[in-house]
């Protein structure tokens, strides 16, 4: 059994008591990429961790509730995280597209509204404008659905392919209606109005949590780690973990806990779910 860390700050450590004190009414939100899932260079080849479905369907029991939240298709991340039909999940919800898809475990189902018409024009002159900007070469467009993304993972210069395009790239979204989402060496094309803070505190309140824990690892995360900021200043605690990464600051300067990756995260979930019996 792995000890719990001790958070770093005292909001952390407020939030950790808080969790343990009432676990049925707490919230574990989780990033799939880089938190639950080792970052590789194919995403579709991105599965969970092999300990965490196991260490979820411990934990999800003693909680209110699970919620995955990625900038995935929610069917995606359920497939690749190995989620359905598994017993002990039934609290296991998936945000997908920052909540713009919800599948509850208990349903087995996706349900989500219309998607934006910008993402289809957007997807059409995408391949144009990855030509002008002279960064086709190593680049590749991910086809998310309600979103469209282009990685510079693989490129012979990824940091100066992402900067070469993260210009054409926010022209290219701002005309039709989108916004662009940087990442860890990828650039998201999508709609405006969510993102992993709006999905996260709608769902708190829905649920009606009394605590809150996120972990996440990369940019897009930090909305996520500013809702829980806002919730703690309205006296709900909450805990704030970076499953860390050399490539992404600010989320560990921000973090109350910082975790050894995927691996790290799972250790953590497996201690609370041990902690709480």
């Amino acid at each position: 059994m792995d000890p719990l860390p001790t958070p770093a700050t005292q909001a952390g450590r407020d939030g950790l008591a808080a969790l343990l004190a009432k676990p049925r009414t707490a919230v574990i939100g989780l990033d799939f990429d880089g938190t639950l899932a080792p970052i590789v260079a194919d995403p579709e080849q991105a599965r969970a961790h092999p300990d965490a479905v196991p260490v979820l369907a411990a934990l999800a029991p003693k909680v209110a509730q699970v919620a995955v939240i990625t900038g995935r298709p929610a069917g995606v991340a359920v497939r690749h995280g190995g989620f359905a039909g598994v017993p002990g999940l039934a609290h296991l919800t998936v945000l997908g597209h920052y909540g713009a898809e919800r599948w509850d475990a208990v349903t087995g189902t996706v349900s989500a509204p219309a998607p934006h018409p910008g993402v289809a024009a957007v997807r059409a002159e995408l391949p144009g404008v990855l030509d002008r900007a002279g960064a086709w070469q190593g680049t590749w467009i991910e086809e998310k659905g309600r979103a469209v993304a282009v990685h510079t993972r693989r490129a012979a210069d990824p940091e100066a392919a992402f900067e070469a395009l993260r210009g054409p790239l926010t022209d290219l979204a701002t005309r039709h209606g989108l916004i662009v989402e940087p990442g860890r060496m990828v650039l998201e094309l999508r709609p405006p109005g969510m993102d992993k803070g709006v999905a996260l505190s709608e769902y708190v309140r829905e649920t009606g949590a009394e605590s809150v824990l996120y972990a996440g690892d990369d940019l897009g995360d930090l909305p996520a780690f500013a809702a829980i900021d806002k919730l703690r200043s309205e006296g709900l605690p909450g805990l704030l973990v970076c499953s860390g990464s050399s490539e992404v600051s600010e989320l560990a300067e921000r973090a109350d806990l910082v975790v050894d990756g995927p691996e790290g995260v799972v250790r953590l979930l497996g201690a609370l779910a041990d902690q709480l019996g």
